[in-house]
């Protein structure tokens, strides 16, 4: 979920702001609704997202060459949400192997030609996006706070984009990773720290019952995944070439435009809300 964080927000590389508001607001809402109406429904919500981040990135590697098969990748992904779900980690683990062998098999009659290329990037985009979207799904299955878990997983992460979006604009001036993101900074970073701590804390003191420190703990590494997240996704555009993975969401472009924080952060905050809270 990253953004730029060193140029005015009237020249950020021509994205609508009051639309990506509106997009994020609305987005929210119905993870909201999902969550605290009809959990099960949460698993739906992030079928669809994660489905067609899995669509955007079969279209954008068949510009390299790669030859990816839909049917084995819609289908592994759809099995390892819904397993994480009613089956848990060990659930998830057991179908990403037979999304994997899936997509191998799927490959083979096409030949030997290409057939590493093709089955690596087919195993990258699983353990990529659906693995990683896993733990999200693993997030709301305790019975007492899941959806609170949830919602501190989505806090995180949005203060760490907004606040990187705010310091940057502001204040910054050093760039942090110029062959990669060069609109990124430094002061956006510290943004980004301090908020997505502030939210960590927050989030688990009111929502979770947690010790502050905990959350402070959850602040300081969902700051560092996010960002990796955002630098890993800006590396695969730059080796492939494009700006945006689509332009599905005004004012966001792609769906993994928007997923690529949260995918990186969801497996740490699991795991360390597993462990302290």
């Amino acid at each position: 979920m990253g953004v730029d964080q060193s140029t005015p927000a009237s020249s950020r590389a021509g994205r609508n702001l009051p639309a990506a508001i509106a997009v994020g607001v609305g987005l929210g809402a119905v993870i909201l609704g999902s969550l605290y109406w009809q959990k099960v429904l949460f698993i739906f919500v992030v079928l669809a997202a994660v489905l067609a981040a899995v669509d955007e990135l079969v279209r954008v590697f068949r510009t390299s060459g790669a030859t990816l098969a839909r049917i084995p990748l819609f289908a592994g992904t759809t099995a390892m949400l819904v397993s994480a779900y009613f089956g848990g980690p060990l659930a998830l683990l057991v179908a990403l192997a037979f999304t994997v062998l899936a997509t191998i098999f799927w490959r083979m009659p096409g030949g030997s030609i290409g057939f590493v290329r093709d089955v690596t990037t087919g195993v990258f985009l699983i353990a990529y996006v659906p693995l990683l979207a896993g733990f999200a799904i693993l997030l709301v299955q305790p019975e007492d706070d899941g959806p609170q878990r949830v919602v501190t997983f989505f806090l995180v992460v949005v203060a760490s984009d907004v606040g990187g979006y705010v310091a940057g604009v502001l204040f910054g001036k050093h760039p942090m990773a110029p062959t990669i993101s060069p609109k990124k900074s430094w002061e956006g970073f510290a943004g980004s720290t301090l908020a997505c701590i502030g939210a960590g804390i927050g989030s688990v003191i009111w929502l979770l019952d947690g010790e502050w420190w905990v959350g402070a703990i959850v602040g300081a590494v969902a700051v560092l995944t996010a960002t990796v997240g955002d630098l890993a996704e800006s590396m695969i555009k730059r080796d492939l070439g494009i700006k945006d993975m689509s332009n599905l969401l005004p004012g966001h472009g792609g769906v993994m435009d928007r997923l690529d924080s949260l995918l990186a952060t969801a497996p740490v905050v699991w795991l360390l809300l597993y462990l302290l809270v």
